[in-house]
């Protein structure tokens, strides 16, 4: 609902925001409940993915960012050689679409690596509202200074020489990702496939296997298909250091 001038107009509604369970990872600007009715109005639903689906493609336009309520995504993009790449995984709670407010073009896939939920949003109406709500825009810049870490450290991640090296700090960010998020204490969730973990670390489906497999005859950890139990969080802590 918009005022005459086309701005955000403030109602009293029950806010879906306000119940979302993720909104304060995505979304953590403690607004308060007539704040929250604004970003209501702004939140667009869209469909649920079924694995496979995707939610965008490459040079598709960019609408806004996407937050994901629950499920996990993967961005895939080409690289020079024309050989498709993983670029990363978003779980839920996370924002994904950062990397196209620049060129306003994705310059890349994503895919849902399960069921997944998520929601658009618009971020014409984000930059508008964030005028009204200054700590709107400062939240933003928050989350978009995340991505940016978050990438650093990936980078960090992959120049490391060691596989085994590669594959811990891998699993231990998945792990605080999503402990974060409300998962259960020393369980780590593989909702990507370990092709999909190879072709991100750069490294041979084979050799995340007999590495797995070796953190599992240490005593580091179990597995149970795409479940993995943490056991000994100090030597895995030392294997990524």
């Amino acid at each position: 609902m918009t005022g005459p001038a086309g701005s955000l107009k403030l109602i009293h509604v029950k806010s879906a925001c306000e119940q979302c369970r993720v909104r304060e990872l995505c979304l953590p600007t403690s607004l308060d409940g007539m704040q929250l009715n604004l970003m209501d109005q702004l939140v667009k639903r869209i469909k649920h993915l079924k694995k496979g689906d995707y939610l965008y493609h490459t040079g598709d336009e960019f609408k806004g960012l996407y937050a994901i309520q629950s499920g996990a995504l993967k961005t895939m993009g080409l690289t020079a050689e024309g050989r498709e790449q993983v670029t990363g995984f978003h779980l839920g709670g996370e924002l994904v679409g950062m990397d196209a407010v620049d060129i306003n073009k994705h310059p890349c896939n994503a895919i849902a690596l399960e069921s997944t939920e998520v929601c658009l949003l618009p971020f014409d109406k984000l930059e508008e509202l964030g005028q009204q709500i200054p700590k709107l825009m400062h939240e933003l810049t928050r989350i978009m200074s995340r991505e940016i870490l978050r990438e650093e450290n990936t980078l960090i991640m992959l120049g490391s020489t060691s596989a085994e090296q590669r594959l811990a700090r891998f699993l231990l960010n998945l792990y605080k990702r999503q402990l974060a998020r409300g998962g259960d204490e020393n369980v780590v969730k593989l909702q990507m496939t370990r092709q999909d973990i190879g072709n991100y670390l750069g490294l041979a489906f084979e050799t995340v296997s007999r590495h797995l497999n070796h953190f599992q005859d240490d005593g580091l950890l179990t597995i149970d298909n795409r479940k993995l139990t943490l056991l000994n969080h100090s030597a895995l802590d030392a294997l990524a250091n």
